[in-house]
């Protein structure tokens, strides 16, 4: 048995791979949510925070997990709560929106947490990240600030 060289898969054939169903559409993400994600960010709020996470990222600008999420909140931390909608079980973070709403962080839902971590540069699914304000992108923070308060709170 002898190894054998893998040959080099072009980008353009790894992009068809993907068209070719190996990532999962908005609509097919939305059904996997739980029933607390509200407010859902829409198709296109759900990329704008894709961006903003990870230009966040590259400047280590960002608060991952539920742990450390919860201690800079407490903390009185500012920045926007991007929480994943397909989290099981709810109970693991269905306390940190009544903890945003009390110090007035803006925060949304994303469909799917596998998209929410590998834009954070992670290769595991991340289900909360708080991004922090920065100047180097501080026009997409605040498109982002704006779109999320703008949506409606549940009851």
């Amino acid at each position: 048995m002898t190894k054998t060289k893998k040959e080099k898969v072009s980008a353009d054939v790894e992009e068809a791979a993907v068209a070719d169903g190996n990532e999962k559409s908005y609509h097919e993400l939305i059904a996997h949510v739980n029933p607390i994600a509200q407010p859902l960010a829409s198709k296109k709020l759900s990329k704008k925070l894709y961006k903003c996470v990870k230009k966040a990222s590259k400047v280590k600008n960002i608060r991952r997990g539920v742990k450390e999420v919860q201690k800079f909140i407490n903390k009185g931390e500012t920045g926007i709560v991007v929480m994943a909608g397909d989290t099981l079980p709810i109970d693991v973070y269905c306390h940190l929106p009544v903890m945003c709403e009390d110090r007035n962080l803006p925060y949304a839902y994303i469909p799917s947490k596998g998209d929410l971590g590998s834009s954070a540069g992670s290769k595991r699914p991340t289900c909360v990240i708080l991004i922090k304000p920065h100047e180097d992108y501080q026009d997409a923070y605040d498109e982002c600030v704006a779109e999320v308060t703008g949506l409606p709170k549940p009851l």
